[in-house]
């Protein structure tokens, strides 16, 4: 009876036989959020919008917020654009840093410190990276200036919102359509966006994402889990069937059999019992075919596959599971060299445009990421199994290991394993390395002369040796008061000399035996030998001032103080001029003047206005900079003169007293640099106010700034260099010596040539006091250079000081 009740209702369920139609197979896939939509327009670039039907919202609703390898792959990418800080330099050295880093521009206080009211720069970093992996438009930048052109905040447009309109003319881009949350349409300029995207090979106006490569797998990925979850949710499938005979059972026992197969994860595994008609018991096992366990296979696929597009491997996300510590390194240094660093390339150089200095490059720093020294350890390897094989110098393994070479003979020889006897790379090397037949040049390069060693010592030099055991021998038994002159300091050169030369010899010469013996004498003993070594140390610092040409400032104080104010003056020029050149090509600055190009008919934002010619130069923060910058090179070079000073005229230290003389000096310095920048400033300021008078291109301005620092900047900068280590040099001495006490006189001294000024040979050899000024010319000037005097008093002057006692005045 049971089995003809369910009769009919089986019946109504087979279909009428019918003809069989043609096989037909199609492929469709629910990929919406791809560009497939789009109607086939195309725009005037005869190119088909291939980012305009791509659907955002779906793709970070069913990609990046729920297939954990969309997620992860985008998370691991942009995470390090937020982590690294940017940096802007000019030059590279050698290891690929920036020989100057410049620190305080506008940009970098954006991108490392706060983009916008609400978003750090490292949060702005990190969603910039990670819009332009999932918008296949790209990521919009609004970039904000101040009145003055100075970069002020950066905000991130929403990708899906913001329309590019090119332009009928050619132009590329007209202007950028941006729809606000409140419906409002506003066309941006696009001076004042960043489109930031990696470029599609035909379309210019789309992008290219990982998405749209791996769409088919990330979808294969999400309904299989969404497949997955359901069956589990609703099939509650049992581990087996027991059929028994139902025959005898009534419709209430049926119901309650059926009943077992409730839906639910919680009756997942159970047996259930059922009927299976009259004496009969079967058993069905219901567990996992091999059809259900495909699923684990196209989810790992579909993990490749997604991981592959975006160029992550599955270590760098965490899990090295089944490597080795090399293969887990090569392939996170792999990540960083073909996907991240490209990526970063991307972001940094969308920016290059807003440095205040266009000759400065953008970057991120990459220091700190550990695996991207793997190249350069591998190399130091190499190189030092090379050095160890004999094959190169100690100086050329520094050098390929980014070190500083050493430059002596031992450094720059070849050492031949296994006895590591060395090879000389110049002639003269060999004597420092103790080689027979230094003499010789035949000698080097596998050319010893018949039976002499490689590596026998040179003889000793007893010439040297004797002259510098007789100059001590000579010293000791004066035991008196020796006199350091020229040629005491050359005996004392030739037992140092000597010394050397019998080290290497292996035995100890007479002058190393004599300066031995002194030392022992002089530690066990106050002799007479130690007493005069004593009393000569003590002389020492006097002897410039008995001595017949006494103490003076040298030229090579001079001219390290200029070689340094020069290489402190050089890069702020070269800013000086990229930041001038830079303002008058900024639209801000030529709106409104007649140097304004209009765009089209429709353009408002030309004018006849002159350009702001003092916002352009920007005198007073140039003198900012340069009064600091030299302010603190100058104390430098102030500091070491007075030490030597002091140390010269017999004291241990500059006296407390000395400290506020030479900080006037340095300030008066500086002052003086000051004024003279001003003044090539003001001449820069005048050139470009009378040229915008006479011409309406702004190519002529830019062609006379650059003129001006080319021919007039370097003039000026020699003049700041000389006239300020001049003034510094002088003036450092000239208050330590006043410092240190009134028995100190000082005589002017010039450089005898025609280049001396009358008013400075009329004082050539006057003495004084180191308290009183010098009367040149009717004006009363401290010391050569002194800035409170006139100018054609102190411009390329040379001239020094010599310091002696007032008793030994001639």
């Amino acid at each position: 009876m049971a089995k003809r009740r369910w009769l009919p209702a089986l019946r109504s369920l087979i279909p009428e036989r019918r003809e069989p139609e043609p096989e037909t197979k199609t492929l469709s896939w629910t990929g919406g959020y791809a560009s497939t939509t789009y109607a086939g327009t195309s725009n005037m670039w005869s190119t088909e919008g291939r980012a305009d039907g791509w659907d955002l919202d779906r793709v970070v609703t069913e990609g990046y917020e729920r297939v954990i390898w969309v997620y992860k792959a985008i998370e691991t990418i942009s995470k390090h654009a937020g982590r690294l800080p940017i940096e802007i330099g000019m030059g590279l050295s050698e290891d690929g840093e920036f020989e100057q880093v410049i620190e305080d521009d506008p940009l970098l206080r954006l991108l490392n410190g706060r983009a916008n009211p609400v978003e750090t720069g490292a949060q702005f970093r990190k969603r910039l990276s990670a819009q332009i992996l999932l918008s296949k438009r790209g990521a919009f930048v609004e970039v904000t200036r101040s009145n003055r052109g100075t970069i002020t905040r950066l905000d991130l447009l929403p990708p899906d919102r913001v329309i590019p309109v090119p332009d009928p003319r050619g132009e590329y881009i007209a202007h950028f359509e941006f729809t606000t949350l409140f419906g409002e349409v506003r066309e941006l300029d696009p001076e004042r966006v960043r489109w930031v995207r990696d470029p599609h090979p035909t379309d210019p106006f789309s992008g290219m994402t990982p998405l749209e490569a791996a769409g088919v797998s990330i979808e294969l990925d999400y309904l299989s889990r969404l497949y997955n979850v359901a069956f589990i949710r609703n099939d509650a499938r049992p581990g087996g069937i027991v059929a028994v005979d139902t025959t005898s059972l009534s419709e209430q026992e049926m119901n309650r059999l059926e009943s077992r197969f409730l839906p639910g994860s919680e009756f997942a595994g159970h047996v259930s019992v059922v009927g299976a008609g009259p004496g009969g018991m079967n058993y069905v096992d219901l567990a996992a075919k091999p059809r259900e366990m495909a699923y684990e296979h196209a989810a790992q696929n579909a993990k490749i596959e997604i991981l592959g597009a975006f160029g992550v491997p599955e270590s760098v996300l965490g899990n090295a599971s089944g490597r080795t510590f090399d293969n887990a390194e090569q392939e996170e240094f792999n990540f960083w060299s073909h996907t991240e660093l490209d990526h970063l390339a991307m972001i940094s150089n969308a920016f290059a445009g807003d440095i205040s200095n266009p000759e400065a490059d953008i970057r991120f720093n990459t220091s700190s990421v550990e695996v991207l020294e793997l190249p350069r350890r591998r190399r130091r390897a190499e190189a030092r199994e090379e050095w160890e094989a004999g094959l190169i110098s100690i100086d050329e393994y520094r050098r390929r290991a980014g070190l500083p070479a050493y430059d002596n003979a031992h450094s720059r020889a070849l050492w031949i394993s296994p006895q590591k006897a060395p090879v000389p790379a110049r002639p003269e090397d060999a004597a420092a390395l103790g080689i027979q037949g230094a003499g010789d040049p035949n000698a080097l390069g596998g050319q010893l002369p018949p039976g002499s060693a490689p590596n026998a010592a040179l003889p000793p030099a007893d010439h040297a040796g004797g002259d510098a055991a007789a100059a001590v021998a000579q010293a000791r038994a004066e035991g008196g008061q020796p006199a350091l002159s020229a040629g005491t300091g050359a005996a004392a050169a030739a037992v140092a000399a000597a010394r050397e030369d019998d080290g290497l010899g292996g035995q100890p010469g007479p002058a190393a035996a004599a300066v031995e013996s002194a030392r022992q004498t002089e530690q066990r003993m106050p002799g007479e030998a130690a007493a005069a070594v004593a009393e000569a140390r003590g002389l020492q610092a006097k002897a410039l001032l008995s001595g017949p040409s006494g103490f003076e400032v040298a030229d090579e104080d001079f001219d390290q103080a200029m070689q340094t104010v020069s290489a402190a003056l050089a890069p702020l020029f070269d800013r000086q001029k990229g930041v001038v050149t830079a303002r008058l090509r900024s639209p801000k600055a030529r709106k409104g003047t007649r140097f304004w190009r209009d765009d089209g008919p429709t353009d408002t934002r030309g004018g006849d206005g002159p350009l702001d010619i003092e916002r352009i130069v920007g005198t007073d923060r140039w003198l900012d900079e340069v009064s600091g910058t030299l302010a603190h090179v100058l104390a430098g070079i102030a500091h070491g003169v007075s030490q030597r000073t002091a140390a010269a005229l017999g004291a241990p230290e500059p006296p407390a007293s000395a400290a506020a003389r030479v900080t006037t000096a340095v300030l008066d310095a500086v002052y003086a640099a000051e004024e003279t920048a001003r003044h090539f400033l003001d001449t820069l300021s005048g050139l470009l106010g009378q040229a915008q008078d006479v011409t309406d291109d702004i190519e002529d301005l830019l062609a006379l700034a650059r003129t001006a620092f080319a021919d007039i900047g370097p003039r000026t900068a020699v003049g700041i260099a000389e006239s300020t280590a001049v003034a510094t040099v002088n003036g450092a001495a000239d208050a330590t010596a006043a410092a240190i006490g009134p028995d100190i006189v000082r005589t002017w001294v010039t450089r005898g040539d025609d280049r001396v000024r009358d008013a400075h040979a009329d004082v050539d050899g006057i003495t004084l006091p180191v308290t009183e000024p010098f009367d040149v010319d009717g004006y009363p000037m401290r010391y050569p250079g002194d800035q409170l005097a006139p100018l054609y008093l102190t411009a390329h002057c040379r001239c020094r000081l010599r310091y002696r006692t007032e008793g030994d005045t001639p």
